[in-house]
């Protein structure tokens, strides 16, 4: 069964290897865990729902706790600590496109607001509800979750909204199609979720982002039925798929989505390179993607993130070799990690591995096969199963993304780490901070840091710390030429620091744009645009 306080099935757990909390302890000290509270104590702080009695609509507390929050490490401090703040007032479960409008109809004859939920994994307060007079509802858009159609000639799928990853590619595959499009959260992010905050997966060098995928669909609006057609390519004015993705809710709900499918590739395979250092290791990478070499994934570990992904891998005989082996070779202290990911017929992959290697050898690279690559693989969506390993041994762990320009990654990257590195210096505390370059473009690249603390003595202590590592590094990244966010969308936690990307009147046109389709402000009230 899914947890109700925090990340994924509650029957699997990702856990530590024996060296892990040995590792943390000798960089950022030991650590006492924070108690939980229980679903049964988090229940009985529901109050009553104030919403108008609809045949549709559970009010049931235990319905309205499980939507109340989403995945941010905000969101983990209330659902563990049992201090939630506002509950949505009921959770609706349509199952059709025209149970959507009838709710939609309900709430603004009721003056309700209105927060779609698909799989409840934002990191940006998506989903939680905001403390005003105005009743919410969240509706939860999962039973809408099947494969509706699939064109073979034009090869454009038409799905529910609310089908999650694994369930838009095992109906795919099973007609000899996939998606392809992998994002960390897969096991539970939805197909509409995705298109709500402009998703990236993890290989958009072959399928691109979902911006490229979404070919149009379904939304219902307070205004009525907006239907995008599927038209390949077009110059007739402003692109209205551009106003729908990333539209986070304020617009409408998303309740189709057609998407352009690819048939299942002959091969794919993922590989593993050290270099010697990160100036290297950054400069082949870019060279890779301006060739346009024909590779899936690439990612690139900075030294600190390489160091502990090796010291948390487990087998420890085994890491001890590989170590022994990259010294030989001239791959010791700031070693780095590049994986990456070959997909397509067995020519083109055959291609792609040579041209790799050989660019890699270019720059001290050395090739150690698909063993590591292939473990990569296998946990590639169990990595967010890791907060719950380090929340019980009293660890605190959460990212930061953006993306810029090549000419701009190692000073944003730098700036983004010291900041967290010593932001808790006056508390006396250290933080472990690691960043890999996770969606490569010509242009540039994203850059994905991941931090841990210690938990304090209290979670009001903690969310402190939280807030001073969080808003402050935010500042760093839009000042200095990053984005907000590459792949994890706004919400209402990187709200605040839209405008200094958009400008003025950017967000004048955002905001004329929710006005145009929801001039009552009901639907996710200050989620994008404060």
């Amino acid at each position: 069964m899914r947890r109700w306080n925090g990340w994924g099935d509650d029957q699997f757990n990702l856990e530590l290897p024996d060296g892990g909390r040995q590792f943390l302890q000798e960089r950022i000290g030991t650590a006492t865990p924070l108690s939980d509270t229980s679903l049964e104590a988090a229940c009985a702080q529901v109050p009553a729902s104030r919403l108008p009695q609809h045949s549709d609509v559970a009010t049931s507390a235990e319905d309205r706790v499980r939507h109340a929050r989403g995945q941010s490490l905000a969101d983990w401090l209330a659902m563990r600590s049992g201090d939630f703040g506002v509950f949505p007032d009921g959770v609706a479960y349509p199952e059709s496109s025209q149970d959507v409008k009838s709710l939609l109809r309900y709430a603004e004859e009721h003056g309700i607001s209105v927060i779609p939920y698909g799989g409840g994994t934002s990191v940006a307060g998506h989903i939680n509800p905001v403390d005003s007079e105005s009743p919410v509802l969240t509706v939860d858009m999962g039973r809408m979750n099947r494969l509706i159609d699939l064109d073979r000639q034009s090869q454009i799928a038409t799905f529910g909204a609310g089908t999650p990853g694994p369930l838009v590619e095992s109906q795919l595959r099973a007609l000899g199609y996939t998606l392809g499009h992998f994002p960390q959260s897969f096991e539970l992010s939805t197909i509409g979720g995705w298109v709500a905050s402009r998703s990236s997966g993890q290989q958009s060098l072959r399928y691109g982002r979902i911006e490229q995928l979404f070919a149009g669909g379904r939304i219902e609006t307070l205004k009525g039925t907006l239907d995008i057609p599927t038209i390949p390519a077009s110059s007739a004015g402003p692109d209205i798929r551009e106003m729908i993705l990333g539209s986070e809710g304020r617009i409408g709900l998303i309740t189709e989505v057609k998407v352009r499918v690819t048939p299942l590739p002959a091969h794919e395979s993922f590989h593993v390179v050290f270099f010697p250092n990160w100036d290297k290791a950054r400069t082949a990478c870019r060279q890779l993607v301006q060739n346009r070499t024909q590779l899936s994934m690439l990612r690139l570990s900075n030294a600190t993130e390489t160091e502990t992904q090796l010291a948390l891998a487990g087998h420890p005989a085994l890491i001890g070799m590989l170590e022994s082996y990259l010294s030989l070779r001239g791959s010791k202290n700031g070693k780095c990690m590049m994986t990456f990911g070959i997909t397509g017929s067995k020519r083109q992959c055959n291609n792609a591995l040579k041209e790799t290697r050989a660019i890699c050898s270019e720059y001290d690279g050395i090739y150690t096969g698909k063993k590591l690559g292939d473990k990569w693989a296998a946990k590639r969506f169990t990595m967010p199963y890791l907060r719950e390993a380090l929340w019980q041994l009293g660890y605190a762990v959460d990212t930061l993304e953006t993306a810029t320009d090549w000419d701009n990654v190692d000073n944003l990257l730098n700036r983004i780490e010291e900041n967290l590195r010593n932001r808790l210096n006056e508390r006396k505390e250290s933080v472990h901070v690691f960043t890999h370059l996770s969606h490569f473009y010509t242009q540039g690249c994203s850059i994905y840091t991941t931090y841990v603390f210690r938990v304090a003595d209290s979670y009001d202590e903690t969310l402190a710390r939280w807030k001073t590592l969080k808003d402050s590094t935010s500042a760093v990244i839009v000042n200095n030429r990053g984005t907000i966010s590459h792949q994890h969308g706004v919400g209402k936690d990187h709200a605040p620091f839209l405008p200094v990307e958009k400008g003025e009147l950017g967000m004048l046109a955002i905001g004329s744009l929710c006005q145009t389709f929801d001039p009552a402000g009901l639907l996710n009230p200050k989620t994008l645009v404060e």
